[in-house]
């Protein structure tokens, strides 16, 4: 499969480096095709990984990831191009995390809408698919890093395209409890989920922890 990973940060590196693993062909998007951390990423993948401008990555991908900062996801979407995304599947991974008053960082979207739905109302043709904001790069591709059962969430409009999600999870990334929340509405608690989880990496030194939910 072809697939486009918006944004060249740790998220989208790790992600993309487990779709070539995969033997998915990988195209890395950025505002700038020549970007320096997209080119080392390129040399350090082999020819299934390749870069380009947000526009190419959409243009590529049979499957789009946003991976950008998720106060500049917006901006990063538009040059991505409506076009370039109508009819395919948005992987939206990112957080409206706000750095601007410093440690720790606040949401620059909550409440009464989520990052993940103004994608889905800016675009309403492409199929948004809100996952994997919950929990560390690391862990988003190797879920056995954290011992035991624990959950990932997935949310979005399209059943489809939730089913197809759900299957690249499980038998791609190793995931064996999906929960399913819903509509796109439901980004509005897995993005709030980020100050709770910013406080457990304080207490627990790290990010290699887990949410389970237990019923």
């Amino acid at each position: 499969m072809k697939i486009g990973i918006l944004g060249t940060g740790m998220v989208g590196a790790t992600l993309g480096a487990k779709l070539i693993q995969l033997r998915h062909d990988v195209k890395m998007g950025s505002r700038a095709a020549n970007n320096a951390k997209a080119t080392d990423w390129v040399n350090s993948h082999g020819a299934k990984a390749t870069q380009g401008t947000f526009a190419d990555a959409a243009t590529f991908g049979e499957i789009i990831f946003n991976c950008t900062h998720g106060m500049a996801s917006l901006d990063a979407l538009k040059m991505a191009g409506a076009q370039n995304m109508k009819g395919k599947i948005l992987i939206e991974v990112a957080n409206a995390l706000d750095f601007s008053k410093g440690m720790p960082p606040t949401l620059g979207v909550c409440n009464t809408i989520s990052l993940g739905e103004q994608i889905q109302n800016a675009y309403p043709e492409v199929r948004v698919v809100k996952t994997l904001n919950t929990t560390n790069c690391n862990l988003m591709v190797n879920p056995s890093l954290v011992p035991g059962d624990h959950d990932v969430f997935v949310c979005g409009n399209n059943t489809e395209a939730k089913e197809k999600v759900t299957d690249l999870l499980k038998k791609g990334f190793g995931w064996k409890s999906v929960i399913d929340l819903g509509d796109i509405s439901g980004a509005r608690g897995t993005e709030m989920m980020m100050p709770i989880w910013l406080r457990l990496m304080g207490v627990f030194k790290g990010p290699n922890f887990n949410f389970k939910i237990v019923h």
